[in-house]
C-alpha cells in the first residue's frame, strides 16, 4: 500500500473510531487523535524522480554503483541531465558494464557528476551557446537551435521535472567529460 493511502485509512479509521465512540466523549479525544496521527510526507527529490521512471533504470544503477544516491537524495538544489536508458544503450558496447565495475567507481563518479550542475537551472534559464559548470567542475555547452535545446551535443527531450531538492531535464545522449 502506498504512504498516502495508508496515511488516508490512518485517518479515516481514527475518524471512525471518534465517531463510533459514546456522546460521552469529549472534543479532546479529536484533538488527542489529531495529535498521534502524524501523516509523513512522501520524498520526491531528483533520485526518487529517475527511480520512478521506467526510462531511467540505467541511470539509477549508475548512480548507485557510484555512490551518489545520497548525495543526489541531500538538500540540493541540483539541476541533472538525466540520460535515458536508450542514451547509455547507445554507448559502445560494453561500456556501461565496464563503468559499473567497482575498480571503476571514481571514472563512473566523473562522468555521472559531469550531468550535474549546482543550483536550479530551468529550460527558461538556458541560453543559446551558454556554458555551465558542472559539479565535477567541467563546462557544458548549451545550444539551442530549431526549438530544440541540446547539452554538448545530446538533445532535451523533456525539461523542467521539479522535485523537492532540484530539476532533471531529459536528455538522448550520455556526455562525456575530457
Amino acid at each position: 500500500m502506498n504512504l498516502k493511502l495508508l496515511a488516508i485509512a490512518i485517518v479515516f479509521s481514527g475518524a471512525t473510531m471518534i465517531s463510533c465512540s459514546s456522546e460521552q466523549g469529549s472534543e479532546n479525544e479529536v484533538e488527542e487523535m489529531e495529535e498521534v496521527i502524524e501523516v509523513p510526507v512522501e520524498s520526491n527529490t531528483v533520485v526518487d524522480i529517475a527511480i520512478s521512471s521506467p526510462d531511467h533504470t540505467t541511470l539509477v544503477a549508475t548512480v548507485t554503483a557510484a555512490g551518489l544516491v545520497e548525495v543526489l537524495s541531500g538538500d540540493g538544489p541540483f539541476t541533472v541531465f538525466a540520460p535515458t536508458n536508450a542514451a547509455f544503450a547507445s554507448l559502445p558496447e560494453g561500456t556501461v558494464a565496464n563503468l559499473l565495475l567497482p575498480e571503476n567507481k571514481e571514472m563512473l563518479a566523473s562522468i555521472l557528476t559531469y550531468h550535474v550542475v549546482a543550483g536550479n537551472v530551468m529550460a527558461a534559464d538556458l541560453s543559446d551557446g551558454q556554458m555551465v559548470t558542472t559539479v565535477n567542475g567541467q563546462q557544458l555547452k548549451v545550444t539551442i537551435a530549431d526549438g530544440n535545446v541540446m547539452i554538448n551535443g545530446a538533445k532535451v527531450i523533456a525539461a523542467d521535472l521539479v522535485g523537492s531538492n532540484g530539476v532533471i531535464h531529459v536528455i538522448d545522449g550520455v556526455v562525456l567529460p575530457e
